[in-house]
């Protein structure tokens, strides 16, 4: 029992020194060599800083983080692992490689969703921007001198897209042409028509006021057909994300109350095989589903 119990505490100090020489050594190591490797591949263009990645990151920065999120994940799977008295070669380096593979996605997924989060956010606000530039013409003023006063009003990244619009017209970029750059740094429909509308009156000449009020109605409607589909496909969104988690859920639950029983699907080649069929089938159908229920209009 002694031999048993020191033979635990051995592998437990182990593992804390391997996630230890990872966390400080290797993972800054190999997170720079990530980022010497992959520096050659990012061309920076003329107006890169346009990319929305660049209000949260750079390109360098989130090269490192998913070199460092690669090895961190792989070395405390493999950690993990050994805990559980795991000590097949292939399984572990299969393992590890393959958690290691998944986190080198995490950071751009995370990064992706924060741009998404800020679109949203953006184009949930155009409206009211819209109807504001529209009274402010009605009442005598200015587009430039419009924009300045809604950028003061509102909060956000519609301040500080049209704050930098604002920053363009001033260096000496005419307006039209800073609004289109706003339209690629933000893609979107209702921005794209709202730019377009405003590049092609001011050209052609009219009543930029009522071109702006048949926008904000467009913009209205389709705003309320966009909140009444994400209503109608929340059940299959929700349903892909128990589909995906409920067999997770399952095993988690059946090792903590039968560990027996579930050692040889962790410890057998059988047993990943299988383990790895079922995460196959899941990926599918969680795409599947999510795929139906992703409506593109």
């Amino acid at each position: 029992m002694t031999a048993l119990v020191i033979d635990h505490v051995l592998v437990l100090g182990l593992v804390f020194a391997a996630v230890f020489w990872i966390t400080w050594v290797v993972s800054p190591l190999i997170a720079q060599i990530g980022f010497e490797r992959g520096q050659s591949q990012h061309i920076r263009r003329e107006g890169s800083h346009q990319d929305p990645i660049y209000r949260f990151t750079t390109p360098e920065r989130l090269l490192k983080a998913r070199w460092s999120a690669a090895v961190l994940a792989g070395g405390l799977m493999g950690s993990i692992l050994l805990v559980f008295g795991i000590l097949n070669e292939y399984i572990l380096t299969g393992a590890c490689l393959l958690t290691g593979a998944i986190s080198y996605q995490v950071p751009r997924w995370w990064v992706n969703r924060k741009i998404r989060n800020r679109q949203l956010t953006f184009e949930s606000r155009l409206m009211d921007l819209t109807l504001a530039l529209a009274n402010g013409l009605r009442s005598g003023g200015a587009l430039p001198q419009c924009i300045e006063m809604i950028t003061r009003e509102m909060t956000g990244p519609i301040q500080e897209e049209f704050t930098f619009v604002l920053q363009e017209y001033r260096l000496g970029v005419d307006l039209p042409e800073s609004l289109m750059r706003l339209s690629r740094r933000m893609p979107g429909e209702d921005l794209y028509l709202l730019t377009t509308a405003v590049r092609l009156t001011m050209q052609s000449g009219g009543s930029l006021a009522e071109v702006l009020d048949r926008i904000a109605e467009t913009i209205r409607s389709r705003t309320e057909f966009h909140q009444k589909l994400r209503t109608m496909t929340a059940q299959g969104r929700f349903e892909a994300i128990a589909m995906a988690s409920a067999p997770i859920a399952a095993f988690a639950i059946i090792l903590l109350v039968d560990r027996e029983l579930m050692m040889p699907l962790i410890t057998t080649h059988t047993g990943w095989i299988a383990i790895g069929i079922v995460a196959v089938l899941e990926i599918i159908g969680f795409f599947v589903i999510n795929k139906i229920v992703t409506i593109k209009v």
